[in-house]
C-alpha cells in the first residue's frame, strides 16, 4: 500500500518525518518496506497484514498515527453538493444474491461535464502510482485510496431501462471489462447488471460497454460490500488483480458504504459540475449488528506485563475507533468500529493497547502464576502412584516432547524405568 506523505500530514498534522514515521509504524505492526523521495512528496510503502484491510487507506493509516502522536484525523470538510430530486424516481436497484452482496448503494449525479481532473488531485494520485483519466473516474479512486471504499461510476445512459440488478452471472455470460479483455462467466460470478445484461464483475472491474466517456452526462455511482469470499473466488479464477478486488477480498467496511458515497459525490459535484438526488437507494436488508468486547482493564498487566493507567488505555481505544461506554465500568464495554474485522476478543484490544504502549516495554520473564508447576486435582493419583515408585526405588524417563512417542527411547537408550542402584 503506497501512502503520500503530504496527504498522511494533512489528515493527521503529523510532526514527524517519514523516517521517524518508518520507525514507529514499524512498532506497531505497520511495517514500511521503503521510501521513495520524490520532488514534492515522499511515498511510503506499507506492508499491511492480511487482517487489517481497515489500513488499505490513508485514512486508516492516519489512525494509527494520530493515536502515536495523541492527535485526531481530520477529514476536509467537502463542500455540499446542489440537490434536486428522489433517487427511486429515476433508477431501480435489486438485488438478487444477498448472500454474495449483502449492501448495494446508487445514488446519480445529473449534468456532469467530464475533462481532465485539477493539478493536485492528478498530482495526488500519481505520487502513489495511479494513472489520471478523468475527473468522474478520478474522483472515485481517490475515494479509494482516502477511505479505502471502492466506489464504481456508470454512465446512466448506457444502463438498460436504467436499472441495477445484482445477480450470479449466467453460466456462459461474456463480459468487456475495461481493461479490453472478454470474460466468460460461470454461474458463481456475481455480476452487475443492467436489465439485460452484465456491465460489471461485483468488486472487481467495470465493464466497457458502460464507462464513463467524454459524452456522459449523467453518472451512477456505485458503493457497496460484497462477499469476499466470492470477490476472491472470481479474481483468482479470471487471472485479475485489483485495487477494489485486494480490499473486497479481505474485507471491507460494510458500514462505510455511505459516507464514502456521499464523499465521491460532494467532489464529483465540485470537480465536475452537475446536481445529485437527495438520496441514495441504499439496498440493506440485514443490516450489520456492531460487535461488542467485554475488557477487564486488568488482564493488560497480567498478559503483557506492562503497567498502563486506565486513561491511557481509554485514549489508545478510543483513538482506533473504538466506542466506550462507560470506561469505570467492570468489565469494560467495548464497541468494535465496523472497520476492525480483526477485533473479535478480549486479547485482541490488549494487542492494540501493548502495540501503541510498546511492544520493547514487555519483560522478558514470564507473568506469575500460582498454577504454575503444581498439580492438578485430576493428577493427585499419579502423584501418589510417583512417590511409590520412587520410594521402591525406581527410576523416571522424562523424554523429549514433540516428537514421535515411539522414537522417544531409542533417542535415549540411556534411561530406564527399571529398579536401579
Amino acid at each position: 500500500m503506497l501512502i503520500s506523505y503530504n496527504w498522511l500530514r494533512e489528515l493527521t498534522d503529523t510532526k514527524l518525518e517519514p523516517q521517524e514515521l518508518r520507525e514507529r509504524l514499524t512498532m506497531v505492526g505497520l511495517a514500511i518496506d521503503a521510501i521513495e523521495i520524490q520532488e514534492s512528496d515522499s511515498v511510503l510503502d506499507v506492508e499491511v497484514p492480511s487482517n487489517r484491510p481497515d489500513c488499505l487507506s490513508h485514512v486508516g493509516i492516519g489512525r494509527e498515527v494520530a493515536v502515536i502522536e495523541a492527535g485526531q484525523v481530520h477529514l476536509s470538510a467537502g463542500t455540499p453538493p446542489r440537490i434536486e430530486g428522489r433517487a427511486e424516481s429515476l433508477i431501480s436497484v435489486e438485488i438478487k444474491d444477498a448472500d454474495l452482496c449483502p449492501r448495494y448503494a446508487a445514488r446519480l449525479v445529473r449534468g456532469v461535464r467530464i475533462g481532465p481532473s485539477p493539478d493536485w488531485l492528478a498530482r495526488r494520485l500519481e505520487a502513489i502510482g495511479q494513472r489520471p483519466i478523468n475527473n468522474v473516474a478520478d474522483v472515485t479512486n481517490y475515494v479509494l485510496h482516502e477511505l479505502g471504499q471502492p466506489l464504481h461510476a456508470f454512465d446512466l445512459d448506457k444502463l438498460k431501462e436504467h436499472r441495477i440488478v445484482v445477480r450470479r452471472a449466467a453460466g456462459g455470460e461474456k463480459l468487456k471489462t475495461l481493461d479490453g479483455v472478454d470474460r466468460v462467466l460461470d454461474s458463481e460470478t456475481l455480476v452487475i447488471a443492467d436489465a439485460e445484461r452484465p456491465v460489471a464483475l461485483a468488486g472487481i472491474m467495470g465493464g466497457e460497454d458502460s464507462e464513463i466517456s467524454e459524452s456522459t452526462t449523467d453518472v451512477l455511482i456505485e458503493s457497496a460490500y460484497f462477499n469476499p469470499d466470492s470477490v476472491r473466488r472470481t479474481a483468482r479464477l479470471l487471472g485479475m488483480d485489483t485495487e477494489a478486488s485486494r480490499r473486497f477480498e479481505r474485507g471491507a467496511d460494510c458500514s462505510g458504504v455511505l459516507r464514502a458515497q456521499e464523499r465521491c459525490v460532494e467532489l464529483i459535484c465540485e470537480l465536475a459540475g452537475g446536481v445529485a438526488t437527495e438520496n441514495a437507494i441504499d439496498v440493506y436488508p440485514k443490516p450489520l449488528v456492531p460487535r461488542v468486547v467485554s475488557f477487564r482493564p486488568s488482564r493488560v498487566k497480567e498478559l503483557t506485563s506492562l503497567v498502563v493507567q486506565l486513561p491511557e488505555m481509554i485514549r489508545i481505544l478510543s483513538g482506533l475507533g473504538f466506542v466506550i461506554a462507560d470506561q469505570w465500568a467492570d468489565p469494560v464495554i467495548v464497541t468494535v468500529p465496523s472497520w476492525r474485522i480483526d477485533v473479535e476478543h478480549e486479547e485482541d484490544l490488549i494487542e492494540e493497547i501493548a502495540k501503541h504502549v510498546g511492544y520493547d516495554k514487555i519483560a522478558s520473564e514470564l507473568p506469575p502464576s500460582n498454577m504454575s508447576g503444581e498439580y492438578q486435582p485430576t493428577e493427585m493419583k499419579f502423584r501418589v502412584l510417583r512417590r511409590a515408585l520412587n520410594a521402591f526405588g525406581f527410576d523416571e524417563a522424562i523424554n523429549f516432547s514433540f516428537i514421535p512417542y515411539e522414537t522417544q527411547f531409542d533417542l535415549i537408550p540411556h534411561f530406564s524405568t527399571h529398579k536401579g542402584s
